[in-house]
């Protein structure tokens, strides 16, 4: 089950992303995977629990948005979306396809709880 290294390595980037803006955690984040990804997103969500155990983002929420399988036709230029197993042109029906979309794993988004006491890194300090 690959998906337990593919959370955990989502643990670290999200720790990491906590770490650097100085946040107290990370509450939610969002991850985008296409059914080309090779990823299955219940056996992701499943291996979060157990890689996240323990950690600064053990209570953050996962919410998993799939990718719809895109293609560009080299034939007449269009883009459209196709089945995952028939990468066909959904305008004129031509299989020189090139895939655009539908084979990614992406952290798109993470939302955190920042310390007040603590200014925010992203916030340019200003003399008063």
């Amino acid at each position: 089950m690959h998906e337990l290294s593919v959370a955990q390595a989502l643990v670290e980037q999200i720790e990491a992303i906590v770490r650097e803006r100085q946040a107290d955690a990370a509450t939610s984040f969002r991850v985008r995977i296409g059914p080309l990804s090779g990823v299955v997103p219940e056996l992701l969500a499943s291996a979060f629990t157990l890689a996240a155990a323990g950690s600064a983002i053990e209570q953050a929420a996962m919410e998993l948005v799939n990718a719809p399988v895109r293609v560009r036709c080299q034939t007449c230029g269009a883009e459209t979306e196709a089945a995952m197993n028939r990468l066909l042109c959904g305008t004129c029906g031509d299989w020189h396809t090139q895939l655009i979309s539908g084979d990614e794993l992406i952290l798109e988004s993470v939302e955190l709880t920042m310390n007040p006491t603590h200014p925010s890194p992203l916030t340019p300090y200003e003399n008063v």
